[in-house]
Parts: C-alpha cells; structure tokens; sequence
C-alpha cells in the first residue's frame, strides 16, 4: 500500500488552472488530478491563506472518495485565497465560476466546500451563467447520455439537492424552516459511519459518548444523526467557544442547537470560550470523536488527551483533518491509526459525493429516504470491505486505502 500511495501522491495533476481576480486581491486553482473516464469532480471552497498544495492534496482525496462512492472519475477541486467574511465575497465568485465556466461545461463538476455554500452560492451563479448544475461537466463528459437522458439527470440534480428534508427519520424539524438535502447529507454519512463501524466490528454502542469539533453543516448534522441513535453528544467545540455536558445532551437539545447556529456556527448561551473549552474538552472524556472544524487541525497531544480518557473510533467530517503536510497520511494521521479506530475521510463524509452519484442514475427516486439509504448503504459496503481486509478496530485508514488503490490503479483511463 505504501507503494501504491506514493506512486498516487506523487503523480502530477492532469490540469492545474490558476486565476487572480482582476478587482480585488482574490487568487484562486483548479485542480484537475486525472479525467478518468472522462470527468472530475470536487467542491470549491474559500478560505484565507488556501494554497495551490492544499488543493492538490484535496483533488487528490476527491479521486480517492469517488472511488468509494462513485461515480469512477477523476478528483479534482477548487479552492480560493480570499477571506470569506469580506463584503467582496459574492462578486469574487461571480468572477470565478465565469472565469472556470468551460471547464463546468465539458468535464469538471462543482458543488459547495469550505465558506461556499452549494445552494446559496454556487447553484445560482452558475445558473446565471448558463451552466444548467455545477455537476453538468461530468454528465456532459462521464456519462454522455442522449439529450432526453441529460435532461432528466440534469433535472434530478436541480430537484434532489436542493430539496427541503421533511422525513421525520432525518428532518430535524417539521416546521417552515428550511433545511435542504445538500445541508444534510454530509454530516449525516459522518455520522452514520460510526454506528455502521460499531455494528460491523461487533462492540456494543450503547452509551457511548460524543465530542464534535465544528458545528456547521457538517459537525451539526452528525451530532444530530448520532443522537437520534442513542448517542450522548458530551462536547461540543467550535470557533468561538463550545459546550460541555457529562450527561450528553437531549436530543431535543441536538435539533436547537443545530437549528439555531448563527449562519455555519454554534450559537449558544453561556458558552465556554474557546480558550477555556479548548484547555481541557480534550479530556473530558469520549469514545467518538467527530472533527468536522477544518482540514490539517488536530494534533497528536489532543489525540493523546482523548485516547487516555476513552476515545475508540473517529469518524473523519473534515478532509485532512490531522495536522500533517502529508496529502493523506503523515505521523499524526498514522498514529491516530494505530492506536484508534479512523474512519477515514473519503469513507465518513462522502455524502454529498454520494448523493450526486445517485441523482445521476436515471430515473431515481427523489425521496428523502432514498437518498439517505443509498449514503448509508453506501458507506456500510465499503466499511465492510476493510474489515474484510483486516478484522481487528485498528489501522482502518491504511487498510481502506489499501482496496482503493487497487481499484484504481485496475480501472481504466
């Protein structure tokens, strides 16, 4: 596998298209790591300080999760250095997705990352733009279906993301609210890794405690997915402070926390400063822990802190999110594997991934459950097929990348 993973690393992106915005300080890449069987695929996400190897190494992952979830293309992803609390935001991605648009057109397929929101942002730009959905490159250069099947693929992406979550099983609330798949989805298969992971290695998850690093979409629909399973959420840490509580919060609690973050983060009375919470949440004891705040964040002494007062299993919300160079394991990730069940990364969030993968399938379902099945199912069969690899609650990360790799290198360009 080690092997295998360098030779991956290593090689250079297929397409690499850089851009500086012309009115205001903005830069931004795509990366293109391969057009296996004709497309790519991967988000587009705005952050202060991102660089040009940040989103190699996430196109890179991108080719590895589509290999989990499909479809089998190419990883490619966008990524923008500009602060996304500016005023300038709206119209630094105007200029961006005009500036990438033929590539949206023929062979690249979008949707919303880091401080870029796929229905907010990036649906309505490009449709102003006349691209008829940020994933209509890969149809266009993946599928190539007849003009009558693009239509209605094209017409199940639009409908199916977008879509208001109203089954009781996933919704977290039924009133006028509005809460949409591609809001969910992902948090939603970060969370439900976890318990697939309990249930398929056979160790009882009874009681099990949560802490959840990030509470935007992400790290708030997965707390929310495992307390509706049973799970205690005992901590909860974002940006400006965090919670925690012994007992686990209520599941009612869970759903007003979830629907009243003050646009992607927590908002909550009396909350611990971040300063205080992060001295000592890392201690406050957990068998799950949930990073979902932001790639390359937690560190081997936070590891150490948790392993030391329970933690078994993480279940990777955020891309990268041990605090490593390297594009997919460095010491930190490779320590965190040794000693704790990982769920990596390109398994536990491929949700979204996942949903494009299936609103691409002719004539699919629409419901809510459908699509939630299909993530779940989908995450199930490949946890399955690393503990077929290895059946003992370690080293999952290695030995997940290990049979995909190998379905990599055995597909076709």
């Amino acid at each position: 596998m080690r092997d295998q993973l360098k030779k991956f690393e290593h090689q250079q992106p297929e397409i690499i298209f850089s851009w500086n915005d012309s009115e205001t300080e903005a830069k931004g890449w795509v990366v293109i790591n391969s057009l296996r069987n004709g497309g790519a695929g991967g988000g587009t996400r705005m952050r202060k300080g991102c660089t040009l190897e940040e989103v190699i190494s996430l196109a890179k992952t991108m080719e590895i999760k589509f290999s989990v979830c499909g479809p089998p293309i190419g990883g490619a992803k966008s990524g923008i250095d500009f602060d996304p609390e500016d005023p300038r935001k709206h119209g630094v991605l105007e200029r961006w997705y005009k500036a990438v648009r033929p590539l949206l057109k023929y062979y690249y397929g979008t949707g919303g990352d880091l401080n870029v929101d796929e229905v907010a942002d990036v649906i309505p730009i490009t449709s102003s733009l006349g691209i008829l959905h940020p994933q209509e490159g890969i149809v266009n250069g993946h599928i190539q279906p007849t003009p009558e099947a693009r239509e209605n693929i094209l017409r199940q992406l639009s409908t199916g993301v977008t879509k208001r979550v109203t089954h009781n099983d996933y919704a977290p609330t039924t009133d006028a609210k509005t809460i949409t798949v591609s809001d969910m989805v992902t948090g939603f298969g970060v969370g439900m890794a976890v318990v697939h992971f309990y249930k398929i290695w056979g160790i009882p998850m009874e009681g099990k405690r949560v802490i959840v690093q990030g509470f935007g979409n992400v790290g708030g629909a997965a707390a929310l997915t495992l307390a509706k399973e049973g799970f205690k959420i005992a901590g909860i840490i974002d940006r400006s402070g965090g919670i925690i509580r012994e007992e686990g919060l209520t599941l009612p609690e869970v759903k007003h926390l979830y629907l009243h973050r003050e646009g992607n983060k927590l908002a909550v009375e009396n909350a611990i400063p971040f300063e205080k919470i992060n001295n000592y949440i890392w201690s406050a004891g957990a068998e799950v822990f949930i990073p979902a705040a932001g790639s390359r964040l937690v560190t081997k002494y936070q590891l150490d802190e948790m392993r030391e007062n329970g933690l078994e299993v993480i279940s990777c919300g955020a891309n990268v999110p041990f605090n490593d160079p390297d594009i997919f394991l460095g010491e930190t990730g490779l320590y965190a594997d040794t000693h704790v069940a990982v769920i990596p990364d390109f398994i536990a969030n491929c949700g979204m991934a996942r949903t494009f993968a299936y609103l691409m399938q002719e004539n699919t379902s629409l419901e809510d459950e459908k699509i939630f099945e299909d993530i779940s199912l989908t995450i199930e069969k490949a946890l399955r097929r690393t503990f077929e690899k290895n059946p003992f609650p370690r080293e999952l990360w290695q030995n997940s990348l290990d049979w995909v790799l190998e379905d990599i290198l055995k597909s076709p360009n």
